[in-house]
């Protein structure tokens, strides 16, 4: 990824999951305040940059955890950390 090209959602949404771990798009979209079709729309793009994937939920096989790529996104952080300070005031 040579340029910054996650939008603002997706960068919530990641800094959420490396934060607290595996979460559901219902319980994501609670927790940083979004729509749910911004979570999962969040989501595709982070599925799409490999810095999160989905996982069975084996305690609700209807709705997927999303779990974030720590070294990815801690990588990402590093890489752009005058972003990551913009959008996560």
């Amino acid at each position: 990824m040579s340029n910054f090209e996650l939008p603002r959602s997706a960068v919530i949404v990641l800094d959420r999951l490396t934060d607290e771990g595996p979460m559901t798009p219902k319980d994501l979209s609670k927790k940083v305040d979004l729509a749910p079709r911004t979570v999962s729309f969040a989501l595709r793009k982070l599925l799409g940059q490999k810095l999160c994937k989905k996982i069975p939920n084996l305690r609700d096989m209807r709705q997927p955890l999303y779990l974030a790529d720590a070294e990815k996104a801690k990588e990402l952080r590093m890489k752009y950390e005058h972003v990551f300070r913009q959008i996560l005031i």
